[in-house]
C-alpha cells in the first residue's frame, strides 16, 4: 500500500502545508504525472483542484518532468530539477525518477490550482 508526503502550495497565501496521505487516498495519485490534475479531496480540499509540480522517491532522487515513465534513469543534465551546474557549459549524468507517480515515490509536490472556495488556511493549517 503506497503512503505519501503530500507538500500542498498554496500560491494565493504563498504558504505551503506538509500532509501524510495513505490508503485510498494515496491510490488518487498513483499514476499520474507531473502536470496532472488531482481532485482536492485526496488531502482534505474538497471542491479544490491541484496540480502535481513534482516530487522525490525513498531515496531522494527528483522527479523530472521529461523523463517519462516510473523508473530511475541517467539523464546528461546542464541544469535544472536535480542538478545544479557551477560553470558554465558544465553537465553531468545524473540518476533521475520519471514524471509519473509510483509505489516508489515518498514525497509529492503540487499546487493548488483552484480552491473551490475552501479555506485552505482554516483545513490544512497547524492547530500550534
Amino acid at each position: 500500500m503506497a503512503d505519501f508526503q503530500v507538500v500542498v502550495a498554496d500560491p494565493a497565501e504563498g504558504a505551503t502545508y506538509q500532509l501524510e496521505v495513505d490508503g485510498q487516498d494515496a491510490n488518487r495519485f498513483i499514476g499520474r504525472s507531473i502536470g496532472e490534475e488531482v481532485e482536492g479531496g485526496a488531502v482534505g480540499l474538497d471542491g479544490a483542484t491541484l496540480e502535481i509540480t513534482g516530487g522525490s522517491d525513498v531515496s531522494g532522487r527528483p522527479m523530472r518532468a521529461d523523463v517519462r515513465g516510473t523508473e530511475t534513469k541517467a539523464v546528461l543534465l546542464t541544469g535544472g530539477t536535480g542538478y545544479n551546474p557551477t560553470r558554465d557549459g558544465e553537465r553531468r549524468r545524473v540518476t533521475v525518477r520519471g514524471a509519473e507517480v509510483s509505489d516508489e515515490t515518498r514525497q509529492i509536490n503540487v499546487e493548488i490550482t483552484d480552491d473551490g472556495g475552501v479555506d485552505v488556511a482554516a483545513t490544512l493549517g497547524d492547530d500550534e
